[in-house]
């Protein structure tokens, strides 16, 4: 495959690093701020963005069990949360190849459907057992996460990025 150009070379993921990503977001969703509609989720955001750049590392099966973890904290119907996390996570992996050829913003465009998806999922199962309706409110959260798109991409591809020292004996 060859690279767009200005496009910098990548080191390797750290598989420690992509399991701790995972838990501080799995913490940072746990914390008790009061869970608000609008609120974005952080673990979904992160589970993409593993999902598009290592989805071999982490898969469908990693976001059912991080989607149970959340629905046990979260009080939620067991399932509810696994389910969007499940098909959010196959919506990323399905695009992951095309998704690359972007940049930043065209990424966060194509990855807001599936955050709407997600979010859209979650709230049927909840209103299929009689939950209360969360309010309008809710359709921000995709915004917000999709909007943090840039910034968590920055954040996890900065332990890959390849210090720009060039050598003349090196071409890479």
């Amino acid at each position: 495959m060859i690279m767009p150009r200005g496009a910098q070379l990548l080191l390797p993921a750290n598989p420690l690093f992509i399991g701790l990503s995972l838990l501080l977001a799995l913490v940072i969703d746990m914390v008790p701020v009061g869970r608000q509609p609008w609120m974005p989720d952080v673990l979904a955001l992160v589970l993409v963005f593993w999902n598009v750049h290592q989805p071999r590392r982490v898969g469908v099966g990693w976001a059912f069990v991080f989607g149970l973890a959340v629905d046990v904290q979260h009080g939620a119907l067991l399932g509810q949360h696994a389910l969007a996390y499940s098909v959010l996570s196959f919506g990323a992996i399905a695009l992951h190849r095309r998704l690359l050829w972007f940049g930043l913003a065209g990424q966060a465009a194509h990855i807001l459907p599936l955050f709407l998806l997600a979010h859209a999922i979650s709230i049927v199962v909840r209103l299929m057992v009689g939950g209360m309706w969360p309010g309008w409110s809710l359709l921000l959260a995709p915004l917000f996460e999709a909007l943090l798109w840039p910034l968590a991409s920055w954040l996890l591809l900065a332990p890959q990025r390849r210090p720009p020292d060039p050598d003349a004996h090196r071409p890479l």
